[in-house]
């Protein structure tokens, strides 16, 4: 599904977003998986970037029987469509040990940019053996072309685990 989309840098109204739900996920993450083994692709780990990659990895882990998880903790996002200059990678740093010669499916939500999984993409190809991204949504202006993509949209997203805000405030905000 093609998505028209928003003038850049305003600030998307409900009318000019893509809404994915919980059971909505549940297809994409399915459909994105199946992509995946019809390419008879066989990652030898699902390496996710969080936050919310979390969500996309745990689906395609279990749906493509991969129990080897790894986690990249990338801060790009500030707010909607507020980022900073370049992503920063957050520790802990995977052990490049830990991915040394494996086949890596890099999972993500969005390739919005594609800085952040460019970030990504650069650390592991000195490292692994392969590398391949799969996302649920890829936008136009992404400067990187992922392998496996559900859907693409021009749209700012409406994700199901971060469009309402945290319930507590009791720790000083992190931001995206």
């Amino acid at each position: 599904m093609e998505s028209t989309g928003t003038n850049p840098g305003s600030v998307p109204g409900d009318d000019e977003r893509e809404e994915l739900t919980w059971s909505l996920f549940g297809r994409a993450t399915r459909e994105l998986a199946q992509q995946i083994a019809d390419d008879d692709y066989r990652p030898d780990l699902v390496l996710s970037i969080a936050r919310g990659g979390l969500f996309t990895a745990g689906a395609l882990g279990y749906a493509l029987n991969v129990k080897n998880l790894h986690v990249m903790n990338v801060k790009f996002y500030t707010g909607v469509d507020q980022r900073l200059d370049m992503p920063v990678v957050l520790p802990p740093v995977p052990d490049p040990v830990d991915l040394s010669g494996a086949r890596v499916l890099v999972a993500d939500d969005v390739a919005d940019t594609g800085a952040t999984l460019r970030l990504v993409e650069e650390f592991c190809a000195r490292h692994v053996a392969e590398v391949r991204c799969a996302v649920i949504y890829e936008k136009p202006r992404s400067s990187v072309r992922c392998e496996y993509v559900w859907r693409h949209t021009d749209r700012w997203i409406n994700f199901p685990w971060s469009v309402d805000g945290p319930v507590h405030s009791g720790r000083p905000n992190q931001d995206a």
